[in-house]
C-alpha cells in the first residue's frame, strides 16, 4: 500500500522569488514556508523570523551615543619641527 505525501510548502522559481519577493516575505511573515528551486532543485528556504527575536535598529537621526569631542587644536597646522618629524618639510 503506498501513501501520497501532499506537499503544503509553497514552492518558486527564482524568477517568480525575483518578481515577486516582497510578497514573498509577507507571506513568509505569516507563517507560510517557501521553497525557492532553482530549475526543479530546491535551492532555498525563506521562511518568517519571530518578532521577539529582531532587534530594532534606532530611527535616523536618533542620539545613540555620547557627542564625539575633538581637541581644539586637532586640526591646527604642524609646526616646522612636527612635519620634519613626519618627513614632510
Amino acid at each position: 500500500m503506498s501513501v501520497a505525501i501532499i506537499s503544503l510548502v509553497k514552492t518558486v522559481t527564482t524568477h517568480e522569488a525575483k518578481t515577486h519577493l516582497s510578497r514573498l516575505v509577507a507571506e513568509a511573515e505569516e507563517g507560510e514556508e517557501i521553497i525557492i528551486l532553482r530549475g526543479s532543485k530546491p535551492a532555498a528556504r525563506l521562511t518568517g523570523i519571530r518578532q521577539g527575536r529582531l532587534s530594532r535598529r534606532p530611527k535616523v537621526g536618533t542620539h545613540t551615543s555620547k557627542p564625539v569631542t575633538v581637541a581644539r587644536d586637532a586640526f591646527a597646522p604642524l609646526t616646522d619641527q612636527e612635519l620634519a618629524d613626519w618627513g614632510l618639510s
